[in-house]
């Protein structure tokens, strides 16, 4: 079965119609300038004769850069921004995204080629080691108010702008209102607080040391929440008016 899929960038005679590249564990796919000794050829001056290879390997792919100027750029288009970097003769980088858009920049021009890599891989096991089971990581409870104002403040960057400022505390407490009519700075400003203790970026108040004020908690638990997936562009729908406006407490 193939692993990965390889879209190059598109040529000015073919826009619509881009080739793909589908490859299984262990092949490999060059690409650069040169209409010799590469699979995919870029017909564009500002890109190196032989500037990099993609292998797949099993459920991930890694990227060499061939080029001895050029840092390529991978993209996470689903990731808000998130991204990794390439530099000039890195072999064997190991790109972890589904979905990827490597940047070349050729010249004043970026050139996307996109990579695709369907293929998931699980643990199939029915029985475990005995003993007590892993506590998880991060414990949130979706139905409850504290998650929907997480959800508020990560919802610009999960939107598509990866960088885009934060709300304030008004702008979600506007937001929740259609869901919770009693939202206010007061209790909003609360739950963020509450946040903070939950993910454990700050002590709570029951502890010895309280550590020192938190700056940029919003920031912080938005971060947070997106690197590790707390929040999903598919919970978003706990903003949406429900029939009975309310969310749990």
């Amino acid at each position: 079965m193939y692993s990965i899929i390889v879209v190059p960038p598109p040529t000015p005679e073919d826009e619509r119609n881009r080739n793909q590249f589908r490859l299984a564990p262990g092949e490999r796919l060059t690409f650069g300038r040169s209409t010799h000794g590469v699979d995919v050829t870029i017909p564009h001056e500002g890109v190196s004769r032989r500037a990099g290879e993609i292998t797949a390997q099993g459920a991930f792919w890694i990227l060499s850069n061939l080029s001895r100027e050029q840092t390529y750029v991978v993209e996470n288009p689903e990731g808000a921004g998130e991204h990794m970097k390439v530099g000039p003769g890195r072999l064997d980088a190991p790109v972890p995204f589904e979905f990827s858009r490597i940047v070349l920049p050729a010249a004043g021009d970026l050139l996307p080629i996109e990579v695709w890599a369907p293929r998931h891989d699980y643990l199939h096991s029915e029985a475990g080691p005995d003993g007590a089971t892993t506590a998880p990581a991060f414990s949130v409870d979706r139905t409850k108010r504290y998650f929907a104002v997480l959800a508020a403040l990560c919802e610009p960057r999960l939107r598509g702008e990866p960088h885009a400022s934060l709300p304030t505390v008004d702008q979600v407490v506007d937001r929740l209102r259609p869901n919770w009519p009693a939202a206010s700075r007061t209790s909003v400003q609360w739950n963020i607080d509450y946040l903070a203790v939950k993910l454990r970026l700050k002590p709570g108040p029951d502890e010895a040391d309280t550590g020192p004020r938190l700056n940029g908690k919003k920031e912080s638990l938005v971060s947070l929440a997106l690197r590790f997936d707390l929040v999903r562009e598919d919970d978003l729908v706990v903003l949406a008016a429900s029939p009975s406006g309310r969310v749990a407490r």
